[in-house]
C-alpha cells in the first residue's frame, strides 16, 4: 500500500487526558448520509428544506455539484457524491458534466451503477479506464423503469438509483441479486422517500419506488451522526467506570444502521440512556469478554472502531461482514493490519472479515497513518487514553468531522501540532 505524504501536511500528538473519568457534552452536526441523500431530493423537488446539516467536506462538496449543469465536477474523495451524483446527473435532461475526483476516487469501482443506468438508457462513457471515473454524463430522461444489479457490493448503487426513483417518468422496480449489502442504508433511503410522500414497497428483493411529480412543503431534519458518535463510545470503553459522555442529537429510532453501536458496545461496558433528543454514553462495567465476534455487513463503517477499541482494552475479536473496505477511501482492511500492527498487534485479514489477537502491551511511538481516509484518523484517536502517538494527515478528518480534534481537546485530550 503506498502512502502519499506531504510535507505540509498536519501531524498530531495526542496524549490521554489527566483525568480518565470524563463527563462532557459535545454538540455533532447531521449524519452525512442522510445530509447527501436529503441534498440530492431536495435538488429533484426545490420546496424541500433541510435542517442540521452535516458540516463535512462530503456535505459541501455534494452541494457544489449539485448546482452545476455543465462543465467538470471534481467531488475529490466523496464516494457517496461520487454514486450520487452519477445517478442525478444521468437523469437530468439537458445537463453535461464531466464527473471526477481524487486519484483514489479514479481507482474506486462505479461500473455496476452505470450500467444499471445505461440499461434505464442513460448516456454515460468512461473518460479514462472502463469501470472507472471520471465520467462523462450526458443527461437525459430515462423512460425505462425496470432494472437488477447485484446486492452484495455498495448499498450505495441502489440508494442511488432509489432517489432519483421518484422523478423518473415510470418511477422504477429494482431487481437485487445476491445477498443485500448494508439493508439499513437502503431502509434510510426509502424511509426519506417516504417523509416526503413517495409511494415505496420492499419484499425480498424487490424494491419499488413510484413516481412523483411534485412535494408539498417539507422540511427534512438530519438526525447527528451515528458514524461519529462510535469514536465516543470507543473513548467511554476505555476510560474509567462512572464516566459519562452526552451527545446532541438523536433518536432511539433512527434511520441509520450505525445506531446499532448501542446495542455493541453494550458489550464492552458503555450504557446508552436515550434522554431529551440527547443520548448519554456511561461506562458502568469493566467486566468484558476477552474476544468479541460481530457480523458487521450492515454496518462496516464502524468496523475501524471497534477494532481500535479491543486493541486499547487488550481483547480479541473477529469482524466478518467487511467486503466492502476494500473500495472504501482505502483498502480499509489492509490499512488496519498495517496500523495495528505498529502498535505491536496480530491482525489477519481476508477478503471480508479481520481477525485481532488479544495483547496487553502496545508498542510506543507510532507514527498513524491516515491514507487519506477519515475515519483511520478517528478511530485511532480514542487510543491516546491508553499510549501516546501522532496521527499524520491529521485534517483529514473535515471529510466528515471537521471539529473531531477540537472535540477531543474538549473532553481533555492534550492534542498538539507538530
Amino acid at each position: 500500500m503506498t502512502i502519499h505524504t506531504n510535507p505540509n501536511e498536519l501531524k498530531l500528538q495526542l496524549s490521554s487526558p489527566n483525568n480518565t473519568k470524563i463527563e462532557k457534552d459535545i454538540a455533532i452536526t447531521g449524519s452525512k448520509s442522510e445530509t447527501n441523500r436529503s441534498l440530492l431530493l431536495q435538488a429533484l423537488f426545490p420546496n424541500i428544506k433541510i435542517a442540521n446539516l452535516s458540516n463535512s467536506d462530503d456535505g459541501e462538496v455534494m452541494q457544489k455539484g449539485l448546482a452545476k449543469s455543465n462543465g467538470v465536477v471534481d467531488i475529490h474523495h466523496a464516494g457517496t457524491a461520487m454514486r450520487f451524483l452519477t445517478a442525478y446527473f444521468a437523469s437530468q435532461q439537458g445537463k453535461q458534466v464531466v464527473l471526477t475526483g481524487s486519484h483514489r476516487m479514479q481507482e474506486r469501482p462505479i461500473k455496476v451503477l452505470v450500467e444499471a443506468l445505461q440499461a434505464l438508457g442513460a448516456d454515460i462513457q468512461y473518460e479514462k479506464e472502463t469501470g472507472y471515473p471520471p465520467l462523462k454524463i450526458s443527461g437525459k430522461k430515462l423512460e425505462k423503469n425496470r432494472v437488477s444489479l447485484p446486492a452484495n457490493i455498495s448499498s450505495q448503487y441502489i440508494s442511488a438509483l432509489l432517489l432519483i426513483a421518484p422523478s423518473l417518468e415510470n418511477g422504477l422496480e429494482l431487481e437485487l441479486i445476491g445477498k443485500i449489502t448494508s439493508v439499513p442504508y437502503i431502509k434510510m433511503t426509502l424511509a426519506l422517500l417516504e417523509q416526503i410522500g413517495v409511494q415505496t414497497s420492499f419484499v425480498a428483493n424487490t424494491i419499488k419506488v413510484a413516481p412523483k411529480t411534485e412535494v408539498v412543503d417539507t422540511t427534512l431534519v438530519v438526525e447527528s451522526d451515528w458514524s461519529s458518535a462510535s469514536y465516543f463510545y470507543s473513548i467511554v470503553a476505555m476510560c474509567d467506570v462512572g464516566s459519562a459522555i452526552t451527545l446532541s442529537s438523536y433518536q432511539q429510532n433512527s434511520l441509520q444502521g450505525d445506531s446499532i453501536l448501542a446495542k455493541i458496545y453494550k458489550d464492552f461496558g458503555v450504557e446508552t440512556i436515550f434522554k431529551d433528543n440527547t443520548i448519554v454514553l456511561k461506562k458502568t462495567s469493566k467486566d468484558i469478554a476477552d474476544h468479541l465476534t460481530y457480523d458487521l455487513s450492515n454496518a462496516p463503517d464502524i468496523a475501524q472502531t471497534i477494532a481500535v477499541s479491543c486493541l486499547g482494552l487488550g481483547i480479541g475479536c473477529h469482524l466478518t461482514g467487511l467486503h466492502t473496505l476494500p473500495i472504501k477511501e482505502t483498502d480499509r482492511l489492509a490499512a488496519l493490519q498495517k496500523e495495528l500492527g505498529k502498535f505491536g498487534a496480530k491482525v489477519d485479514i481476508d477478503s471480508e472479515s479481520l481477525t485481532l489477537q488479544a495483547q496487553n502491551q502496545l508498542a510506543e511511538g507510532v507514527f498513524v497513518d491516515t491514507y487519506n481516509d477519515h475515519r483511520m484518523a478517528m478511530a485511532f484517536g480514542p487510543l491516546a487514553l491508553k499510549v501516546d502517538f501522532v496521527v499524520n494527515d491529521a485534517e483529514v478528518v473535515s471529510k466528515s468531522y471537521p471539529d473531531f480534534w477540537n472535540d477531543l481537546r474538549t473532553l481533555g485530550f492534550a492534542v498538539q501540532e507538530l
